[in-house]
């Protein structure tokens, strides 16, 4: 077995969220989650078919999306698993509704930071061990970071 690390791209606007699911129905079920969730909101989606023909199944309003979501599913290249990439939204608004979808396992991330995907590879495939979001901690906040990030919530309208 060989354990491979993928960095993954996440253009600056956008969110992507990497999940994984378990049947070809998936792709439809993800689009309807996503756009009766938040219809303003651009996306694309991709998701690994892991039996019969074994293809990259595709879906979403944003083509750009649609390609960066197959870009990304190709490199991980594991069965089962979904690549969603938003803008003009954020997965809070839309992750209630892909956790609702029958099919959906589970989630890996839903982030806007630096993502790399660990993955193992043996002689059948490819699976997802984890996910690398982000960075690791510096410091513990103190008033003044508090204040800055209910004012950051405030900007996105979760406070008042």
């Amino acid at each position: 077995m060989e354990i491979i690390n993928i960095k993954i791209d996440v253009p600056e606007g956008t969110n992507v969220i990497i999940g994984q699911t378990h049947f070809i129905k998936s792709v439809e079920d993800l689009y309807e989650a996503v756009v009766n969730s938040s219809p303003t909101i651009k996306f694309g989606i991709a998701f690994n078919e892991a039996s019969g023909p074994c293809l990259i199944r595709k879906d979403g309003n944003d083509q750009e999306l649609i390609d960066l979501a197959c870009r990304t599913a190709d490199k991980i290249s594991a069965g089962h698993i979904f690549v969603i990439y938003i803008k003009d939204g954020f997965p809070i608004n839309i992750l209630p509704s892909i956790k609702d979808v029958r099919e959906v396992v589970g989630i890996y991330c839903a982030t806007a930071n630096p993502v790399e995907v660990i993955v193992a590879e043996t002689e059948q495939g490819r699976g997802v061990l984890g996910i690398v979001d982000g960075f690791s901690p510096k410091g513990i906040e103190n008033d003044k970071d508090v204040n800055e990030r209910i004012e950051l919530l405030k900007k996105f309208g979760y406070k008042r």
